[in-house]
């Protein structure tokens, strides 16, 4: 397989992890990077985000957890920025399904993005790997189901809608969070026409505290266990409101807050609900201030390690 070897791939481990060995490593946990943003559409700079989220996560120390009170750190290890093709969206997309899939196959793994089209490719991998479709958690403020990208066929905005129209993801236990972007009624409002749930910023306005939410919480619970099927997480850090995540290629005003999606990550990732993985993408460090957007994004993957060692053991944990 061709290694594309860029300068700006990251050398650092998330959390000081060792690096992941042999085709079955030990470790329970995987995390990976996927440093590309050829499909973003207003700032540039995603491809960094892997680097700069394993930097800001060694101010975790010992990755102790408040809540769940247990660290992560003995339990992961990490692949590195995976050496993908750098100027072709569609070339991207088969090299990262074809190294992605032999990972899922033998461990639950974080990838740390990249812009949003990443989870195309991530998700016809866990389809393989399942031989069902998935149940999605998606947070976010945009839908992302544009049926073509400003009269391209795909990019960072398209991924729902693909991901539907392949067959990748049961659409009854597809939920989305924060989503509040400009967008016609149409795009705005597909997950729900398809039977899913759209959980919008403004009906969180106000719903911080663990108890505020437990309404959402439980009705998100119910859904995804109806589903039958694996959960798997993508955390666009733009849902987060600028003020909390400045660093991201298309920022929105009226967004959630840190503790809003930190208390949903809590108390979603810790139920017994089949978990198969996670993404967290958008991280755009080049417009970030003071390393707030890197921050935020260690912790909510951090967060979600820890809800899922917590819960109970499964071989998909």
């Amino acid at each position: 397989m061709v290694q594309h070897a860029f300068a700006f791939l990251s050398q650092q481990r998330f959390l000081g992890a060792p690096p992941c060995a042999g085709e079955a490593p030990a470790a329970r946990f995987g995390v990976a990077g996927v440093a590309w943003d050829g499909a973003v559409t207003n700032r540039p700079g995603a491809r960094f985000g892997p680097n700069a989220i394993r930097q800001a996560s060694q101010m975790l120390c010992d990755a102790t957890h408040p809540l769940f009170d247990l660290s992560p750190t003995t339990e992961i290890c990490d692949h590195g920025d995976l050496h993908l093709p750098n100027t072709s969206l569609e070339t991207m997309r088969t090299a990262l399904q074809a190294q992605a899939q032999p990972l899922m196959q033998h461990q639950h793994i974080v990838w740390l993005g990249g812009d949003h089209s990443i989870t195309l490719s991530l998700l016809r991998a866990l389809r393989a790997v399942h031989g069902q479709p998935l149940a999605v958690l998606h947070f976010d403020a945009h839908c992302d189901t544009w049926s073509d990208h400003f009269g391209e066929p795909s990019g960072h905005g398209t991924w729902v809608y693909e991901a539907v129209q392949e067959g990748l993801v049961t659409p009854q236990g597809f939920v989305q969070v924060g989503i509040r972007s400009a967008a016609q009624r149409e795009a705005r409002d597909y997950v729900d026409t398809l039977g899913g749930r759209v959980i919008t910023a403004r009906e969180l306005r106000g719903l911080e505290s663990p108890s505020q939410l437990a309404p959402i919480t439980a009705e998100i619970r119910a859904r995804l266990d109806a589903s039958n099927a694996p959960v798997y997480v993508t955390l666009d850090i733009d849902c987060l409101d600028p003020a909390f995540a400045p660093g991201t290629g298309t920022p929105e005003p009226g967004g959630l807050s840190s503790a809003q999606v930190l208390s949903l990550l809590e108390e979603l990732c810790a139920m017994q609900l089949p978990f198969v993985g996670m993404d967290c993408v958008e991280v755009s460090p080049p417009y970030d201030h003071a390393e707030l957007t890197a921050h935020i994004a260690a912790v909510c993957v951090w967060t979600y390690l820890c809800a899922r060692l917590a819960a109970q053991p499964s071989p998909w944990l």
